[in-house]
């Protein structure tokens, strides 16, 4: 069988290991389909090779349910890493911190918005008043207004639509920076960076595991930590869209 390989003499410790430990925990159970790892060792992975096929309706619906049933799952903590994998975690080539913590809200603020701040102002991608709006976002974030009652989730942590791979049987996930929380981050993750039937998705989704409501107004306090993380090295125009998310979810409260 075909495969794909990636590379990186400079990876730091554990950073293929990570990413195959999140494909191998995603891929325990009857969820979405992800990349097979072959082999995986120091600065190499080898994966299955997908061959890619356009988007169809049907394989989104499709798609949307057994994201749900990944997301089912579920996982031993918010902040939790996938499976046994106790070694560091990243998304893309950025650490991504990784302590279990009992509070959904006080994990994504200190874990997965927070640390990237100081960075995005550094590079000039983000002002000084607009990371002290994000921090605000982020202290109302930890008190748990936002935790609701539903389990940690088993994430992908990294849905965007160019780890959204269309086969001619299905999708197929790569690429994941998995780890335990809010199931609505994943969705807002898609919504923001645009899937293709994006609709057909969230129909497939809610059928198997219907969505709290007002899901779609919470969209803005799930995509802080994406935009978070692209505000440290992508441009002032994350840095801004940043700030956006930020005042829209100071107004949820």
């Amino acid at each position: 069988m075909a495969t794909f390989v990636k590379t990186r003499a400079s990876a730091p410790s554990g950073f293929f290991e990570a990413e195959a430990a999140g494909l191998r925990w995603l891929a325990d159970g009857d969820g979405a389909r992800v990349a097979t790892v072959r082999r995986v060792e120091p600065g190499r992975i080898e994966l299955e090779r997908i061959a890619e096929y356009p988007p169809r309706a049907d394989h989104a619906l499709a798609f949307g349910a057994a994201l749900a049933r990944t997301h089912r799952s579920g996982a031993a903590a918010f902040g939790a890493a996938p499976g046994n994998w106790s070694g560091p975690l990243y998304i893309g080539k950025r650490p991504l911190p990784s302590t279990p913590t009992a509070s959904w809200g006080e994990f994504y603020a200190h874990q997965r918005v927070m640390p990237y701040l100081a960075t995005a102002v550094d590079a000039g991608n983000l002002t000084a008043p607009g990371a002290r709006i994000v921090e605000q976002a982020c202290a109302l974030i930890a008190t748990g207004v936002f935790d609701g009652d539903e389990p940690p989730s088993r994430l992908h942590g990294d849905l965007w639509n160019g780890n959204v791979l269309w086969s001619d049987q299905g999708v197929v996930l790569i690429d994941p920076a998995a780890h335990g929380g809010h199931r609505e981050t994943d969705l807002a993750m898609l919504a923001l960076f645009g899937c293709p039937y994006l609709a057909h998705i969230i129909e497939g989704y809610t059928a198997q595991y219907p969505l709290r409501d007002g899901w779609e107004a919470r969209c803005s306090l799930h995509q802080l930590h994406p935009l978070a993380v692209h505000a440290a090295g992508h441009g002032p125009n994350y840095g801004a869209a940043l700030v956006h998310a930020a005042e829209k979810t100071l107004h949820l409260a």
